[in-house]
């Protein structure tokens, strides 16, 4: 069983666009993080995205901070455990952000379909989906699936170590961490690779350092996976590398406008 611990951690930082790790693909993150303020002063030429990638990405995050950072009731999430409700149209609604658009429903799809519509009709608002293809390799509806490359077209492409390295200690630095910098280089030679497992195992280091009342450091980080509720703490440890994964969160290069 795992030790209580002393402390209330509290909840992980917010997604928002300053703790999102461009890297060279900053346009994307540009145009979302303005697209309120330039719906607001209108007209927008661009208002429909559509953002995939794999899972890990981190096309979730992007979404959460369009939505965190926009004003007041402007925006909504909405994806695949939403009502229907949330995907109906509401002209006090400027941003709809719609994720994981390749597990929605039929019913789902047929409502984002309509959004879709509805967005387009009024110059007003915006609408940006996600999901883990490209329009023409998404299994949804035609219509929807046409929908979806209408607008601009973003690939979220995988982070190099370096960008992974880096969205750890920032993630550290928010969590108040001092990571030690070989720490970032361990786990990216001997674990899971894609961003959501290795968050989830800086976490785990973030609980056990606390628990210890040591700095974060390598000598830490083997004492807790030598430690009996290792596998409890962390999860599963890759075999080695996994040159395929994923990393969140990272923007990559525009497809363009798809008919």
């Amino acid at each position: 069983m795992l030790r209580q611990l002393t402390l209330d951690l509290g909840t992980p930082p917010p997604s928002t666009f300053d703790n999102f790790f461009a890297g060279a693909n900053a346009e994307l993150v540009t145009r979302l993080r303005e697209l309120d303020n330039a719906l607001a002063a209108g007209p927008v030429a661009d208002r429909t995205f559509y953002v995939w990638g794999e899972s890990g990405s981190g096309r979730t995050h992007l979404l959460q901070a369009l939505v965190h950072e926009a004003s007041p009731g402007h925006a909504r999430f909405a994806g695949p455990q939403s009502s229907l409700a949330a995907f109906s149209f509401d002209p006090r609604v400027a941003l709809y952000a719609i994720d994981d658009c390749d597990a929605l429903s039929a019913a789902q799809q047929i409502a984002v379909f309509n959004l879709f519509n509805e967005v387009r009709a009024h110059p007003t608002s915006a609408l940006v989906a996600a999901g883990n293809a490209p329009p023409i390799g998404m299994t949804v509806r035609e219509d929807l699936r046409t929908r979806l490359g209408w607008g601009l077209v973003f690939h979220l492409a995988p982070l190099p170590d370096e960008g992974k390295a880096a969205v750890l200690k920032h993630a550290a630095r928010e969590r108040g961490i001092m990571l030690a910098d070989d720490v970032p280089a361990y786990l990216l030679t001997h674990f899971r690779r894609d961003m959501p497992s290795l968050m989830a195992l800086l976490d785990a280091l973030d609980r056990f350092s606390l628990e210890q009342k040591r700095a974060v450091t390598l000598p830490l980080l083997r004492t807790m996976l030598a430690s009996p509720d290792a596998e409890e703490r962390r999860g599963t440890p890759a075999a080695g590398p996994e040159t395929g994964s994923h990393a969140a969160p990272s923007a990559s290069s525009k497809i363009g406008p798809h008919g």
